[in-house]
């Protein structure tokens, strides 16, 4: 529910436009060496414990078009449900992502490791789960989702249990391609819209 905060005014925004490829992923938009080692380049490094898993999908604006500048940042906890300085937590996973969709296909994929379910102050834990952001030219604020898995208990999540409109809740939902392999694709607007979080 969104909340009103009168007492601070908003700061403009204006769209990221292609430039935030530069910035953030700069060998994915051919610049290659900018960085000497760039931020997010995979969530996983060496050997994990647990699944590793590849999630495919595209990011479509309302006329069902595959948009090939999306950027892509995912946030995720280890196959425990351990964040990154938990005590306990695979220091094999960072957690953190960055990823762009393909120039000519607009498919995005992501290599990682299935998450575990994450504890929460509502009692029940959240379902294993995969926070998203995502920018691309036309999004004026970076939107925010999540990636739940259709092979997993799903029924208590207190998030997805707070979706009024349950068809809904199916946006959130990868879908099992293969094995280890999910789909998950993202509509701005329109038919099947992805839920987007308020966060």
């Amino acid at each position: 529910m969104v909340q009103p905060l009168n007492y601070l005014a908003e700061t403009p925004s204006q769209t990221a436009g292609p430039y935030v490829h530069i910035g953030l992923m700069p060998t994915y938009a051919g610049n290659p060496g900018s960085y000497q080692e760039e931020i997010g380049v995979s969530p996983i490094s060496g050997e994990v414990q647990g699944t590793v898993i590849e999630i495919v999908g595209s990011v479509y604006d309302g006329t069902g078009w595959a948009l090939r500048d999306a950027m892509i940042e995912s946030w995720q906890p280890d196959a425990a449900g351990k964040f990154p300085g938990q005590e306990g937590a695979d220091p094999a996973v960072s957690g953190l992502c960055r990823f762009g969709a393909d120039a000519v296909t607009g498919e995005f994929s992501l290599r990682t490791v299935k998450p575990g379910p994450v504890p929460s102050r509502y009692g029940k834990p959240f379902a294993p789960h995969i926070s998203l952001w995502i920018v691309a030219r036309g999004i004026n604020i970076g939107l925010q989702t999540r990636i739940y898995f259709e092979d997993e208990d799903n029924s208590e999540d207190p998030l997805l249990a707070r979706i009024e409109q349950r068809p809904r809740v199916d946006t959130l939902i990868a879908k099992k391609i293969g094995e280890n392999r999910y789909r998950f694709d993202i509509r701005l607007q329109g038919a099947g819209e992805t839920v987007f979080l308020d966060i």
